[in-house]
């Protein structure tokens, strides 16, 4: 039997995510994304549809590349303005009891100490339903933000991972032991001294010296997703990471990135096949063909392609406003994303993209594909690219919100259940273990 397909909703706290422009459809609502029940309405959609999770996106910095200004990207509300991720997970969580939470945060700009409480409380306050997308960043306009000239290297930044990651592992998983929280009533004592415990990390990038601010939380340590897929981002993915990210145009690319995680995590003595992995992709889905692609080409009218544009200067540190449209893109080493650039020059030596196509390819989606069609025409692309990638599971971008989740809930998940590759309930437990991870108790993580 052919293993159950995953769905993540990839969605940011902005207007424009991976489709710019599309706020300015009609039926979209992205523009209420600063009230409470945009974000309510989202998570009450994506639990009747069984997705795993809500997979927020983030960025710090705006998308200042294209042009040499941040004015394209605000003009077409390209990931700004953008709010705080972690806020709008409480409200989700009061109003599902089922649905995960996977959160970026950039290790970059967050303190070691503060962080690791904050992440502590949104598992608890979930009920052990939170993830974290561990992220470097990306943009000198984030840096710039943070008070410095500009972003460390690309390389340079996955050093600084590993050093954080060893503090705060340490922070989650030694600081209190499983036996320390007491609440004992008669004697008055709340927690055990005796098994609280001062963590001291004294790396090259990060010193700690500290006592865990929270109790063990229901997952202890959040489940780790990363979606680097640089050769130091899958030597770091291969290390921490229980999800995986993988983008990338066609199946064959993401399957090789997926397979090369993998390998190096066997490489490190990890259980490779516990590493899932999600693909990007969008879906269009209606009850007929045709009526998928009349909406695939009624959302194409609204697609913003200086947008588009903006939002790819900014993954791959080049200004697309000085090519011609037909000029092909070449590769070039900086310290931007590094799977952009390389998913548009390198990856596929078959292709040759021009700026004009990455105009309109990035105008719906993302680099991802786009998936277009009845329920029965969409199950099959999803079951085809899963079947040539390995992927155990996509990142489901949106085009129209909240329309696009609706539908695929409506159309496309009782096509794949139906096929036996999509569940019909969710597992009893915490995120972790609804993945198919440890439960309470067990280490999930060594350090």
């Amino acid at each position: 039997m052919k293993p159950e397909l995953r769905f993540n909703a990839f969605t940011m706290n902005c207007i424009g995510h991976q489709s710019p422009g599309l706020w300015t459809h009609p039926r979209c609502r992205s523009t209420q994304f600063n009230t409470l029940a945009y974000w309510t309405d989202l998570a009450r959609i994506l639990e009747r549809g069984l997705f795993e999770g809500v997979f927020l996106a983030d960025v710090l910095g705006v998308y200042d590349v294209f042009g040499g200004s941040a004015d394209a990207a605000l003009r077409a509300a390209t990931q700004v303005p953008a709010g705080d991720p972690m806020l709008v997970i409480p409200a989700m969580a009061m109003v599902t009891s089922e649905l995960g939470f996977g959160v970026t945060s950039s290790l970059s700009y967050e303190p070691v100490f503060p962080f690791a409480r904050r992440m502590s409380t949104l598992d608890h306050l979930t009920g052990g339903r939170i993830g974290w997308n561990i992220v470097t960043s990306y943009l000198d306009s984030a840096a710039r933000a943070a008070g410095q000239q500009r972003q460390r290297a690309h390389d340079d930044r996955y050093d600084v991972a590993e050093d954080y990651m060893q503090a705060i592992l340490a922070l989650w998983e030694r600081s209190w032991e499983d036996r320390a929280v007491l609440r004992d009533t008669a004697r008055g004592i709340y927690a055990d001294p005796a098994r609280v415990h001062r963590i001291r990390h004294d790396g090259p990038h990060v010193q700690l010296d500290a006592i865990h601010l929270q109790e063990p939380s229901p997952q202890r340590t959040p489940v780790l997703y990363q979606a680097g897929s640089s050769p130091r981002g899958r030597e770091f993915a291969a290390r921490y990471a229980e999800c995986v990210f993988v983008s990338g145009p066609t199946a064959a690319i993401v399957g090789a990135r997926a397979d090369a995680i993998r390998a190096l995590a066997r490489a490190a003595g990890r259980d490779a096949a516990a590493i899932r992995c999600f693909s990007l992709a969008t879906v269009i889905v209606a009850e007929t063909d045709r009526q998928a692609q009349d909406l695939q080409q009624e959302y194409r009218a609204h697609v913003s392609h200086e947008g588009a544009l903006a939002l790819m200067s900014g993954w791959t540190g080049i200004d697309l406003s000085r090519l011609p449209l037909d000029q092909a893109i070449r590769h070039v080493e900086n310290d931007a994303g590094r799977s952009a650039l390389d998913n548009i020059t390198r990856a596929d030596p078959d292709r040759r993209w021009t700026v004009r196509d990455v105009a309109e390819h990035v105008g719906i989606g993302g680099i991802g594909p786009v998936f277009v069609g009845s329920a029965a025409s969409v199950a099959d692309q999803v079951e085809g690219w899963a079947a040539e990638s390995g992927i155990e599971g996509f990142n489901l971008c949106q085009v129209v919100a909240h329309e696009t989740f609706e539908a695929v809930g409506r159309w496309l998940v009782p096509e794949l259940q139906r096929r036996g590759r999509f569940k019909r309930s969710y597992r009893p437990g915490t995120l972790r273990e609804k993945l198919g991870g440890a439960g309470p108790g067990r280490r999930r993580v060594e350090n």
